[in-house]
């Protein structure tokens, strides 16, 4: 940086207000720039002693270069990220104005078709009618290939008319009128949204078509959309049998494509595929596919044993090159995915276009979202991980999961015989491919001698409970359901050295903690270490800690998401987890088979009237509203465990009992989240408009003004019940209740309480007091309640506490009150965390 001096002192000397630098010292201080961006008073002065060309300028000047230095650095990259968001928004301007021209043109075809159709209706009326005649167009639904195709053969010549009238069908879905698209419900506009989003109505099979800007140049993105099983979880395989190059330069493949099934219920899926790429004319490139059917008599794929054959209509990806970088990417999917070949049950979920955006079309973009993200930030990110490895572990993970879920023969599953009942499905695996992870060989010579994997599976419907609620709970409430000795037994396949059998007693795991280590852009998927502590039950062993570790795959926590399933999947790793550790994936699939859109809450209650002790009787009263309509949903569970094949019979026995438990529990807990269950215990009614709730708002309040002496919401108590707590419900800080126990337990947190401790209201009657803070924080609180008690308020000094998942959190301060109920009594105390933040 040059600027004039003052008296033009050919040293550089400030005399006055300006320095003029020269080049030699301008670099030497970029130099020092980039090692150090803000360095101290010590650092400065060392600067100067070490770089003999600044020796003649003062230290205030070389502080004033670097705040201007690093001034300027912010400007840039501000500059720049603006620069990005307007480019962003010009192309997505670009892509709007697009949408509304093709929006325009449906709607003038909509107008006309519905004047032909008056105009016959009319026609019919009087009497001019032809009973053997069909109408010519029917309403929201379009002749999308024609009855008659001409014949064709498997030459090259045939496989090119195939392929040219895909592309035409699949241009005309993809930017014409072939479809009567509607958006699909739940989108979030603006241009921080993952794009537009579209399902199909009227038209056969389902079929949904996204639009969207990605940072990426259009051949990467055509490279990783065809590349189908790293994106899109249900894909088992795309075989590549023949590929043709065409006389434009594109090429024609056939291809062979397997889905897994998502459900026990149900057979896996399979496609035979042509697949076109070419580039128009615009410099676009395009890859569309369909299925080739005995009728186009071109050539055939047999039936695949196991597997329904399934159609793809004309689909595929339009590429095009953004300015300024980045392409513009319109998806569109269009299946018949054979609905007659599951139970009826099932049915919703292979006709519903909303679970194919879901599953597919949202499941491409967000890929290529991913990428790029990825692409503009540092390549390490937690753990030491580069993203691209961390995704391959979440896909190892599904992939693993849905092996055990399909247990396809040619994969080395085989069914063993029931006990009698056919509720769990046993199956074993002695196949070398699958034991080759298993069987390795650790530092010290031990080394795993498992030679079998057995897998024990099952299904149930379940009635009126959301499966993101279910998830959840299933997700932080481990204890309810799993089993400490089969949680080490099925870390025996990772661990060194022996390990218990099943039926030996082990430390208990009452500890969980999670440990994040990444998570998609829009959070939908999160992908985690869990650390389960406990001590053990013998005297000799009784005080040496003991540790395990999962990998586990959380997704579909967001009730806002229609269509979309919620899954838990995860399996026991070993401390150094490795990037190719051996992995044994179990876990649950739940699956909404109704498209209603669910409005409960993720902080609904069973028992807060209970919590907050009102009246003698303790009338329990819900926190939150679900919507009334009926709720259903199948959820899959799938376990696998490495053994020894002398211990088969054993091993399934156990395993049949284990998830025998385990669906007996979730029962139990889908009958404690039904809303039906709820209603039996005192009916259902809105969070702000329950009494107890808004009583207990109102007791916060009066009791925080007379202890301090101030309001503690800026509206004060004015406006209701109501509007006291939907204000306190939205506080910034973090406000929780808990009892005056021997051991005390929170009773009630509003938003942001919840969001600190990680919970529910659902569980947060589970937590106690003490669980929030460590040592020092616990002698804190130890010599403040008694003064709480006394005094009616104590003011906390800043500090750290704990999540309910372990998390460390850091609060500036925190403020803590009695709270008096009517008579004067205390009801409960409350504590205010301020400016609270994850560490």
């Amino acid at each position: 940086m040059a600027m004039s001096c003052k008296d033009g002192n050919k040293h550089g000397i400030d005399n006055g207000k300006y320095v003029r630098y020269t080049p030699e010292q301008v670099e030497a201080l970029e130099r020092l720039y980039h090692e150090c961006p803000k360095p101290s008073s010590i650092r400065r002065q060392q600067l100067i002693r070490e770089c003999p060309i600044l020796s003649n300028i003062e230290p205030k000047q070389i502080k004033v270069w670097f705040q201007n230095r690093r001034c300027r650095e912010k400007q840039r990259k501000e500059s720049s990220r603006l620069q990005a968001v307007n480019r962003k928004l010009t192309a997505m301007n670009k892509l709007l104005m697009e949408e509304n021209d093709r929006l325009q043109k449906q709607v003038s075809q909509l107008v006309y078709e519905n004047g032909y159709f008056r105009q016959h209706t009319q026609s019919t009326t009087l009497g001019a009618k032809d009973t053997n005649c069909e109408p010519v167009v029917t309403s929201g639904q379009h002749n999308l290939t024609s009855q008659h195709p001409p014949p064709r053969d498997a030459s090259p010549a045939g496989l090119l008319s195939i392929a040219e009238e895909t592309l035409t069908e699949f241009l005309s879905k993809a930017t014409g009128t072939a479809v009567e698209w509607v958006q699909m419900p739940g989108m979030k506009p603006g241009p921080d949204s993952i794009g537009i989003v579209a399902i199909s109505h009227g038209c056969p099979g389902v079929a949904a078509r996204a639009c969207g800007l990605v940072g990426l140049e259009p051949t990467r993105v055509a490279e990783i959309l065809k590349d189908q099983p790293s994106w899109f979880r249900d894909c088992r395989a795309v075989d590549v049998l023949n590929v043709l190059p065409t006389a434009n330069g594109g090429t024609i493949e056939l291809l062979y494509m397997q889905l897994y099934a998502p459900t026990t219920l149900a057979p896996a899926r399979d496609f035979w595929l042509l697949r076109y790429t070419s580039v128009l004319e615009d410099g676009s490139l395009v890859i569309c596919e369909r299925s080739l059917k005995n009728t186009q008599n071109g050539p055939t794929m047999p039936p695949v044993q196991h597997f329904v054959r399934a159609e793809m209509l004309p689909s595929g990806y339009l590429i095009r090159p953004c300015e300024g970088g980045g392409s513009i990417i319109h998806i569109v999917d269009h299946m018949d995915l054979e609905p007659w070949s599951v139970p009826e049950v099932l049915r919703p979920l292979y006709e519903s276009s909303t679970v194919l955006a879901q599953k597919m079309t949202m499941a491409a973009l967000r890929q290529l979202r991913q990428i790029a993200h990825e692409v503009s930030q540092s390549n390490v990110t937690g753990w030491g991980r580069r993203p691209a490895a961390l995704r391959a572990l979440g896909q190892r993970l599904t992939r693993g999961f849905n092996e055990a879920l399909n247990g396809f023969n040619d994969e080395g599953w085989s069914v063993m015989g029931n006990d009698g009942m056919d509720d769990v499905t046993i199956l074993v695996n002695s196949s070398p491919d699958k034991l080759m992870g298993l069987n390795i060989s650790f530092a010290n010579g031990f080394s795993s001698i498992s030679n079998a994997v057995l897998c024990a599976r099952a299904s149930m419907l379940l009635q009126n409970v959301p499966p993101a609620i279910l998830l959840r709970f299933l997700r932080e409430h481990r204890s309810e359901w799993a089993d400490n000795n089969i949680d080490a037994f099925s870390a025996a396949a990772v661990k060194v050295g022996p390990w218990s059998l099943p039926g030996s007693r082990v430390g208990s795991f009452a500890n969980q903690v999670i440990l994040p280590l990444a998570h998609t852009i829009e959070h939908e998927e999160l992908l985690e270490v869990i650390k389960l502590e406990g001590v053990g039950h013998t005297p000799e062993d009784a005080m040496i800690p003991r540790e395990m570790f999962l990998l586990q795959l959380c997704s579909g926590m967001d009730e806002n998401a229609i269509g979309t399933c919620a899954e838990l999947i995860f399996a026991p790793i070993d401390a150094s987890f490795a990037d190719d550790a051996p992995l044994l994936p179990s876990g649950f699939r739940i699956i909404p088979l109704d498209s209603g859109k669910e409005t409960s809450s993720p902080n609904r209650t069973l028992d807060l009237a209970s919590a907050l002790e009102i009246g003698p009787t303790g009338n329990r009263a819900p926190n939150d509203t679900v919507n009334s309509g009926c709720t259903r949903s199948v959820m899959t569970i799938a376990f696998e465990f490495a053994f020894e094949s002398h211990m088969q019979e054993h091993v399934a026995s156990m395993a049949r009992q284990y998830v025998r438990s385990i669906i007996s529990s979730v029962q139990r807990v889908a009958l404690a989240l039904s809303p039906s269950h709820l209603s039996s215990h005192g009916g259902l009614r809105s969070p702000l408009g329950t009494p107890e709730a808004q009583t207990l708002a109102r007791w916060i309040c009066n009791s925080y003004r007379c202890y301090l002496g101030v309001e503690l919401l800026k509206s004060g108590n004015e406006g209701g019940g109501e509007l006291v707590l939907k204000t306190l419900w939205h506080h910034s800080d973090a406000i929780m209740c808990c009892s005056l126990k021997a051991l005390p337990v929170f009773t009630f947190a509003n938003q942001a309480g919840l969001d600190m401790l990680e919970t529910t209201l659902v569980a947060l009657q589970d937590i106690t007091l003490e669980k929030i803070f460590d040592d020092h924080g616990k002698k804190t609180l130890c010599s403040e309640f008694p003064q709480i008690m006394q005094q009616g308020f104590s003011c906390l000094q800043g500090g750290i506490c704990l999540s309910s998942m372990g998390r460390p959190v850091s609060y500036e301060r925190a403020v803590a009150w009695k709270v008096l109920n009517e008579e004067e009594n205390a009801h409960c105390v409350c504590f205010m965390f301020v400016n609270w933040s994850f560490v």
